[in-house]
């Protein structure tokens, strides 16, 4: 059997990111490394971890580099919520910055939303009721 454990981003100020992914999206910081002879630092943050089958961010901060090209490779990371309008505002609250409004995909029926971390990394809100559809 095989799970998919982590998604990895590099960040550019460690603290700023562990704060807006536990703060403003409610994540929990499950472990940190670090790396002296290399010079990086890791965080995992997540809803839960890989042994409870759930896929967690790995954060990657390299020592003495504060940003990145983010490249037009990479499109988002999505999480699943209950109410992504609720979700927004408190998002909006809590100082995240809201980049899609929540509402129906253009063409369709689901309720996505984005929001953007402090690195510019997207990340998409989904109606949990519509995740698991295309984009009907």
């Amino acid at each position: 059997m095989s799970q998919l454990l982590h998604t990895m981003i590099r960040v550019g100020n460690l603290e700023r990111s562990i704060a807006f992914y536990t703060q403003v999206l409610g994540m929990k910081l499950l472990r940190t490394s670090e790396n002296p002879e290399y010079k990086y630092t890791l965080a995992f943050v997540g809803f839960g971890d890989e042994s409870s089958g759930q896929a967690v961010v790995e954060l990657t901060y390299n020592w003495g580099t504060d940003s990145y090209d983010l490249g037009t490779g990479f499109g988002h990371l999505a999480i699943g919520e209950v109410d992504i309008y609720q979700r927004c505002k408190a998002i909006a609250e809590a100082g995240g910055t809201i980049i899609r409004q929540p509402g129906p995909v253009a063409g369709g029926t689901t309720h996505i939303a984005f929001v953007e971390d402090p690195d510019g990394y997207k990340i998409e809100l989904i109606q949990l009721k519509d995740a698991t559809k295309a984009l009907g």
